[in-house]
């Protein structure tokens, strides 16, 4: 596949026209041993052996069932394994297909029935090739030799390295872990430390609870010898609790760094609305690979410099004004944590609106031009090479596109509803209305439509489902010009603002057949103002 390092920051290999198997069916389809159950607790516990790069433990899950049922679908991926499944103290058999077990009950569960099944688990879980985007487990060492560890799953699958319902739809209600290193080492996961406790010699436990929904992929490992401090934000819904973990050799420009932290957090309250985890708390978590955005435990490695690895996205300047990887992460926190896509055909979800986070950030702190200038910078890196949503059911995403695209595309659609306010109230609308909860595109396209009073089925076909970029085409006539839309999609019906002076923009209502307004004598070309994302095609011989 060909693709660029920016363009696919947490973006997972993809390959698009590619025939799909029965493998891909059960990774990325609701079956009918997922179906009839319904996830409400994980209670992971593993032991993390640095000396062979190994995992063993066991999950207990617990479930509701939502109907009859007597076969439950349960995700490990090769070369991990399953040595027991028990419920209620008892074995199951169990049927390994592929990267999915089929675990079998002794008869039918009836409907409401509330249970675990206790699923034991070992073996070396697949190296993370080139985390984050070809994640897996990362086993590497700091600078003084010591195990420096982490998990990167996204796309992938959590069950790459844990056992679990591994499909986006259902989100369990709560969590704990407790990850087991040798006592030279720290673990830091999701949500809350409550207690570590020590083991055998030579090793220790540290237990952690989430107590919102979080997906799997949110769910990480890190582990290293870290240093630790804390500290508190003031937010909208109260004390938010604020914690960082980096290795011990970093400290001192961490501290500097991860102050970015707090300033983002108040950025994104003002536009998103409260962080959706107070309870849980919010961490940045050192990892040796660049970053992603695992819930109340985002990871981070982008070498404490501003900019993506040091570079300005943009090209404008803007970019090198915030650290790329704790602002686009923890964008996340609200849109991929808090909003989830049910099936990752849907990942624009994710990250069309963390990447136009970047500019609201900027926009918060420098002004609208500072953030227009650089969300319309990124045109650059736009391809147009596949449309932005994937196919179904099958676990694959769309194209890159829906990083620099869909951050275009939603400016663009701010711009179109010309109204500052009440975009904002659309966005952290957003985030209360979908609190919690895995959506579909059809979900956000019609809340997006009936907020902003606007019919965008069109518009979304466009940018969403389509690579072609919308052509304004004009011509002059006498003391008018003339306009329409070409290269669109049917009932293409999105206004736009031109001038014919550079200075003074006016709205315009093209569609696809010729339209005319009034123009001063002596145009010879008009303007669009540059928060459209489209084309713009003189087809008319300038008038004298």
């Amino acid at each position: 596949m060909k693709y660029s390092l920016i363009f696919c920051l947490l973006l997972p290999l993809s390959v698009f026209g590619q025939s799909y198997t029965h493998q891909d069916t059960l990774r990325g389809s609701i079956t009918p041993e997922r179906a009839w159950w319904d996830l409400t607790h994980y209670d992971l516990r593993i032991k993390v052996n640095p000396a062979d790069s190994t995992i063993q433990g066991e999950n207990v899950i617990g479930f509701t069932a939502l109907q009859a049922g007597d076969q439950m679908q349960i995700d490990l991926q090769y070369p991990m394994q399953i040595t027991s499944v028990k419920f209620e103290g008892q074995a199951l058999s169990y049927v390994r297909q592929g990267n999915a077990y089929f675990v079998h009950f002794a008869g039918k569960l009836p409907k409401g029935t509330h249970g675990h099944i206790d699923v034991a688990f070992n073996g070396h879980p697949r190296v993370a090739r080139r985390p984050p985007w070809d994640g897996g487990i990362t086993w590497s060492k700091d600078q003084n030799g010591n195990p420096f560890i982490a998990s990167s799953c996204q796309g992938l699958g959590a069950s790459v390295w844990w056992p679990c319902k591994d499909h986006m739809y259902d989100e369990v209600d709560s969590m704990t872990i407790a990850v087991t290193v040798p006592d030279t080492l720290q673990d830091v996961s999701n949500g809350r430390l409550r207690v570590v406790t020590n083991e055998e010699s030579g090793w220790q436990t540290y237990h952690w609870a989430v107590v919102n929904p979080i997906n799997n992929y949110g769910v990480n490992i890190n582990i290293g010898d870290y240093v630790h401090w804390d500290d508190t934000l003031h937010g909208e819904n109260g004390i938010l609790d604020l914690n960082y973990y980096v290795l011990k050799e970093n400290e001192e420009v961490a501290r500097e760094q991860f102050k970015q932290a707090k300033r983002m957090l108040h950025a994104f309250e003002y536009w998103f609305g409260p962080y959706p985890f107070y309870e849980d708390g919010y961490k940045l978590v050192e990892t040796p690979y660049l970053g992603m955005e695992h819930q109340s435990s985002v990871t981070y490695g982008n070498h404490y410099q501003n900019g993506y690895l040091g570079q300005d996205l943009s090209g404008t300047g803007w970019g090198l004004k915030f650290d790329f990887i704790i602002i686009h992460e923890s964008a996340h926190e609200w849109f991929a944590n808090n909003i989830t896509y049910k099936d990752m055909a849907d990942m624009w979800i994710h990250e069309s609106f963390a990447n136009y986070s970047e500019s609201l950030y900027l926009e918060y702190y420098f002004g609208k031009q500072a953030g227009s200038e650089y969300v319309i910078g990124t045109r650059e890196r736009i391809e147009n090479d596949q449309p932005i949503i994937g196919p179904y059911n099958v676990n694959r995403s769309g194209s890159g596109d829906m990083y620099y695209k869909g951050g275009n595309m939603l400016n663009m659609l701010r711009t179109w509803v010309d109204d500052d306010q009440k975009w904002r109230d659309i966005l952290r609308g957003m985030n209360k209305t979908f609190y919690h909860q895995t959506v579909t595109t059809q979900q956000v396209e019609d809340y997006l439509s009936r907020s902003c009073g606007l019919d965008l089925t069109a518009f979304f076909n466009q940018y969403l489902r389509d690579t072609r970029i919308p052509i304004l085409a004009y011509r002059f006539e006498g003391d008018q010009v003339f306009y329409r839309w070409e290269n669109v999609v049917p009932h293409f019906n999105m206004p736009v603002r031109i001038s014919t002076d550079n200075r003074h923009f006016n709205w315009v209502n093209p569609t696809d057949q010729w339209t005319s307004s009034s123009a001063p004598s002596g145009i010879k070309a008009i303007s669009v103002d540059p928060n459209f994302y489209i084309e713009v095609d003189n087809v008319g011989v300038p008038r004298e």
